[in-house]
């Protein structure tokens, strides 16, 4: 076995390239990956690469044999499904909201609630087992906690990765890895990518897996800042001096510079065509510092929202040296944009100050969150913060852990760095900058404010977002919300001891927080190698969806959601460098009719894909809006030509810049008193109706925060000494330790 394990990771590093859902290639990286001075060059700004869909390559369908005759299984074996997303609406069967009265698809076929939806019926098909749902519509957690003391009523099961990652190592489920030489394509696509080996690695003394990990999209971008660009564009381009008949006062100022007041920053930048990378100079001794002139111009007497105007306008021209031109707002909305927190807190007063020239109505919010009244997603106001003023942990792929450039394992919650940056918010708040939805957390969303022309910007994921283009802006009058430009900020990545002003994002798709698991006792597993039907059918259903036919069939549904010529083979387009399906138009007009364009919701609620497992973003880009497109091409050509930077899904030289694996291998004693820190886990939490002291800062501040800590060394100190975060700290760093030096065996 332990030979077995090694040859499956003689892997040093990777960079994925299976967004795209090629083809899984068993071919190893060379090891340790360098740090980079440049992101991959892979990613060009249209994944298309400009290809008419209906000229490309037509290569025939992904053949569906299963060729593992260790895996075959009795005909007609059942498999008790304790599986789904996170709702009784994204589960494997219909249930009775999604389906109604009955739902008819582009497969032709009516479903009613309790059928199995399109993805799991394929599936039954394909490998001639069938599927009882046991699923109680919860979240993953929630979902295992239900179970967890009936294992045996169940074969598979959804659950968190620290929680199955625990459960395994009790001995409840099955080792994933004691099989993978039965599984050809999952052993390939582990033997391809180092970091989610080692995020799915439960046991460093024996290699063990505990669960198949689930990616939503990998080795990608996740949030960008979003912008009504329309706007901007009509405060900032043009000759002259800005005019308008109405505007407010600014707020007295509170936001002080965190950018230089003077000297020159040089900044890289793609120029305006996306061919080539641009430097310019932030000089502050020309211009000052933006934030610094408003303020002082405050402190000596009341500023118009014209007058902020004009000052941002004057900055531009000369802090960049008439680099923009006339074409101001590029430095927001360009895909040569350069600008920082400063920047926009500038832009921000604007275009508060300016509501009656840009909407008509005396209010215009600033920054806001998809849901301002659901935990879940206010979170993003401090993950923005993060990328806004250089803090890791805000946004990581494990509680708040990243690594300093020697390897050390950082906890975000106890570093002075996130109080700094949530002050910043508080400031900005003070201004009336943050939307007083989000303040007051009243039930207000995306699609409110920008249906009403209320929201100008705030941080999520692109295709759900911009959809709103079609749906509630009238593009006929320009109106325009898309992506923007990573901000500058100063990274501490260890290079230098002043920090580094460059684009980081630590918003990276990897290995996410859920999978799913088998049960032994469910499958009547006794540890012995010996395979029963129900493993083996487990078992095949993991190897299939690493497959090339099963990644599809994971993201995009059955042949009959796809479109396919008259002889069946499927009609392509060239993502990012591969040839991928080409949606059905029934199934773009479902999308729209069932879901208003969400992509993600059409999948879940509808064929029964993105479940878990692999999902391709090429279904996800054909449904994403034109304007979406846009914003998402500027970045992926930053990301491509080096000027974005981001963690690396493998083990780099300067460690800051590997991605913390998703889970880290701590023991059953590690982790029954890791579950003792509550008050660590509770007051950082990220889920719907808990509670997060970053969010509860931010709205109330350290005079009314829930938990009456008065300044934010206060809460350091409680959250290092009385909510257990150095222990915690220790006992991750332990696991990690034992995690590297398993990867250094098996490596050399």
């Amino acid at each position: 076995m332990k030979k077995r394990l090694v040859a499956l990771l003689l892997v040093a590093s990777m960079v994925l390239g299976l967004a795209a859902c090629g083809e899984v290639k068993n071919t190893p990286s060379p090891a340790p990956t360098k740090t980079p001075s440049q992101a991959p060059t892979d990613k060009p700004a249209d994944p298309t690469n400009g290809a008419d869909p209906t000229e490309a390559p037509e290569p025939t369908k992904p053949s569906e044999t299963i060729d593992v005759p260790e895996l075959k299984f009795t005909a007609g074996t059942v498999l008790r499904m304790a599986c789904g997303y996170n709702s009784a609406k994204t589960g494997m069967f219909f249930d009775a909201e999604t389906a109604g009265q009955g739902i008819t698809l582009a497969d032709g076929k009516t479903y009613y609630s309790g059928d199995l939806k399109p993805t799991w019926k394929r599936v039954e098909e394909i490998f001639g087992m069938k599927f009882e749902n046991q699923y109680q519509g919860n979240s993953a957690t929630n979902e295992f906690k239900y179970w967890q003391e009936k294992l045996g009523d169940v074969d598979m099961v959804a659950g968190s990765a620290s929680l199955l990652s625990e459960y395994g190592e009790s001995g409840y489920l099955v080792n994933i890895a004691e099989f993978l030489d039965y599984m050809p394509n999952f052993k390939a696509y582990l033997e391809s990518n180092t970091i989610v080996r080692l995020s799915i690695t439960g046991n460093t003394q024996t290699g063990a897996i505990y669960f198949s990990p689930y990616f939503d999209g990998v080795d990608d971008i996740e949030r960008m800042p979003l912008m009504r660009t329309d706007w901007v564009e009509k405060l900032l381009n043009g000759d002259g001096e800005f005019t308008a008949t109405s505007s407010k006062d600014l707020a007295a100022a509170k936001y002080q510079p965190y950018m230089p007041t003077s000297g020159k920053v040089e900044i890289e930048v793609v120029n305006i065509d996306g061919k080539k990378v641009d430097k310019v100079s932030k000089d502050y001794d020309a211009a000052g510092n933006i934030v610094k002139t408003m303020n002082d111009a405050l402190a000596a007497g009341k500023v118009t929202g014209v007058e902020a105007v004009n000052m941002l306008r004057t900055y531009i021209d000369k802090a960049y040296n008439g680099y923009y031109g006339k074409d101001r707002a590029n430095l927001f909305i360009g895909q040569n944009a350069a600008w920082d927190a400063d920047e926009l807190v500038a832009l921000l007063r604007c275009v508060v100050a300016n509501s009656q020239t840009l909407n008509g109505t005396d209010t215009i919010e600033g920054l806001f969150t998809r849901e301002n009244a659901n935990l879940q997603r206010q979170v993003d106001i401090f993950r923005f913060a993060g990328t806004l003023f250089g803090v890791r942990g805000l946004e990581s792929r494990q509680d708040y852990l990243y690594f300093d450039n020697n390897g050390t394992l950082h906890d975000a919650r106890g570093e002075k760095a996130t109080y700094e940056a949530i002050d910043r918010l508080q400031d900005m708040a003070a201004e009336g900058l943050i939307a007083s939805s989000f303040m007051n957390g009243e039930d207000v969303k995306t699609q409110n404010m920008l249906e009403k022309d209320l929201g100008f910007m705030h941080y999520d994921y692109n295709q759900t977002q911009t959809i709103y283009n079609q749906t509630k802006l009238d593009n006929a009058a320009g109106e325009k919300y898309m992506a923007v430009m990573v901000p500058v900020a100063r990274w501490y990545d260890g290079t230098n001891a002043d920090g580094v002003y460059m684009r980081f994002t630590e918003s990276w798709r990897s290995v996410k927080t859920d999978g799913w698991a088998i049960s032994k006792a469910g499958v009547d597993y006794k540890g012995d190698g010996k395979m029963t039907d129900k493993l083996k059918a487990a078992l095949s259903i993991i190897d299939y969806a690493y497959s090339k036919a099963g990644q599809i069939l994971m993201s995009y549904g059955p042949d009959a959601f796809i479109k396919t010529n008259a002889d069946g083979s499927y009609v392509t387009f060239n993502f990012n460098g591969t040839e991928m399906p080409v949606i059905a138009d029934k199934t773009y007009e479902d999308l729209w009719t069932l879901a208003s364009g969400n992509y993600t919701n059409f999948a879940r609620y509808y064929l029964g894909s993105t479940l878990s497992f692999l999902k391709s973003q090429a279904f996800e880009y054909q449904c994403t809006h034109e304007v979406g497109k846009e914003g998402a091409g500027h970045i992926s050509t930053a990301i491509g030509l080096g000027i974005i930077k981001h963690p690396l899904l493998a083990v780099a030289d300067n460690m800051w810049y590997t991605s913390i694996p998703t889970v880290l291998p701590n023991t059953k004693d590690e982790n029954d008193i890791l579950k003792g820190y509550t008050d660590l886990s509770n007051n950082f939490n990220n889920a719907k109706d808990k509670y997060n002291i970053l969010v509860d800062l931010v709205q109330k501040g350290y005079a009314g925060n829930q938990l009456s800590l008065g300044s934010a060394d206060a809460i350091i100190k409680a959250v290092n000494e009385d909510w257990s975060s150095a222990q915690y700290l220790m006992l991750k760093q332990d696991a990690w330790t034992r995690l590297a030096n398993y990867y250094k065996n098996l490596t050399k």
